[in-house]
């Protein structure tokens, strides 16, 4: 019996050996598989990375059948001469209504004679060969055989990418997620032989058209014109908006304007809306007649298009955006001993970072603030669905400073902006005090 016994008793104890021996071999197993899992993430980094700069840079979503075959922009560009319509579009124009030109994209030759003064840069005809070689910026055209132009898209990066001007100015080394303040939108709208289709959406004439869109000016577009049909503010100013930057919103939770959504909410509504691309979006609340009667007319609520060209982009498209680095201000762009003590000013006396958070600079969380908050009209707040403003980010102000601060320009300067809040919030700052902000505030 006592035999008998002691095999019983062994049981349990080989059993426990042999389940310790099978964890050791699982942990080993999962930590194998732990491992091919990070190269994994590390490789689907990459990839997602690649897909989503090209799609930033080059994707137009299918948006050519409205700049190109509706608008027929792809005419004025060529001109008469060309086979399009009027003038035709030079490079010198396209500079000046603030299309950037890509130096990397440019052939050598070209490059040397365009340092030499060899090229003619007021020929439309140079203008094509750019869009022949994929130069301008955040424009693709389209070609018959490789020769005829006979379409034209746009991308994202023609808005939200510039230049860094080392070859002359508007060409350069791109700049992925800056604001192009110089871009004149309206202005390049306008060009287009044919606005029947954008009067029809807004039942008003072609010639109010233009008038609504060439007083956007530099640097401003809006994106509610074609959802509320408004074109000007109560004080006869444009209802147009300062085109932002899409740079440092890694963390940042509604990041436009006037905060319709997140990141990827605004890229399908930029996508399917504001670039006529061909692909699926859904938001009932431009269902609202009252609120957006041009957006429920036209069923912008719910869009379907077969095939999607959008939704299978905005993923990796998304990843790329939150990757782009607010750029660091340049050495001596700013008194460094002014802005470490406007650091304390900001974070202390003048309350700045109680929504102005670090590191984002915006708040964790539902980053919004009524008019009467931050102390300035509800017009814009009013045409977005929760009639609120969002709390900036506030890395890279240097970068777009050019049209003011705020949404719509109101505040030529930081300094302005400065005076505007310690008034609004009452905080008594002195006049040295200020400065050191400013110089802080410059640093970002």
């Amino acid at each position: 019996m006592k035999r008998y016994l002691k095999y019983i008793l062994a049981v349990p104890a080989l059993a426990a050996l042999a389940l310790a021996g099978q964890k050791i071999a699982i942990s080993d197993d999962v930590a194998q598989s732990g491992k091919r899992l990070d190269q994994q993430i590390d490789r689907q980094a990459q990839q997602t990375l690649a897909e989503g700069r090209e799609t930033f840079r080059f994707d137009t979503f299918g948006d050519e059948a409205f700049w190109g075959d509706t608008l027929r922009l792809h005419e004025a560009i060529k001109g008469a001469q060309l086979g399009g319509v009027g003038p035709g579009v030079s490079p010198k124009t396209a500079l000046a209504v603030g299309l950037k030109v890509d130096v990397d994209a440019l052939p050598g030759k070209l490059v040397d004679d365009l340092k030499a003064g060899r090229v003619n840069l007021d020929d439309p005809a140079v203008t094509v060969e750019l869009l022949r070689l994929n130069a301008v910026i955040g424009v693709t055209g389209f070609f018959d055989g490789g020769r005829d132009l006979h379409s034209i898209g746009i991308q994202c990066a023609l808005c939200h990418t510039a230049v860094d001007n080392s070859l002359a100015p508007g060409i350069g080394h791109r700049l992925d997620g800056w604001a192009n303040r110089d871009l004149n939108v309206g202005a390049i709208i306008n060009l287009s032989p044919d606005l029947s289709a954008v009067a029809a959406l807004l039942q008003i004439d072609p010639a109010t058209v233009r008038q609504v869109i060439t007083a956007w000016g530099p640097g401003k577009f809006d994106a509610e014109l074609f959802l509320d049909g408004k074109g000007f503010r109560p004080d006869g100013k444009t209802a147009a908006t300062l085109i932002p930057p899409v740079f440092g919103l890694a963390g940042v939770n509604l990041h436009t304007w006037t905060g319709w959504g997140s990141v990827p909410h605004w890229n399908a509504f930029v996508a399917n809306l504001e670039m006529h691309g061909k692909g699926t979006f859904f938001d009932p609340r431009l269902n609202d007649p009252v609120q957006f009667p041009v957006a429920a007319r036209a069923g912008f609520g719910d869009v379907r298009s077969n095939p999607d060209l959008i939704s299978p982009k905005l993923p990796a498209l998304h990843f790329y955006q939150l990757a782009i680095p607010a750029p660091a201000a340049p050495t001596g762009s700013f008194d460094a001993a002014s802005a470490a003590r406007g650091k304390q000013i900001f974070e202390n006396k003048a309350g700045c970072a109680s929504c102005h958070v670090p590191p984002t600079y915006t708040e964790p969380g539902w980053n919004m603030h009524t008019p009467a908050e931050i102390g300035i009209d509800d017009f814009q707040a009013n045409r977005a669905p929760d009639r609120r403003y969002r709390t900036a980010p506030l890395r890279g102000l240097w970068t777009h400073t050019t049209g003011g601060f705020y949404h719509d320009g109101r505040f030529a300067t930081l300094a302005a902006v400065v005076d505007h809040y310690d008034a609004h919030l009452g905080s008594g700052l002195t006049g040295q005090e200020k400065s050191e902000l400013v110089e802080y505030l410059k640093s970002l």
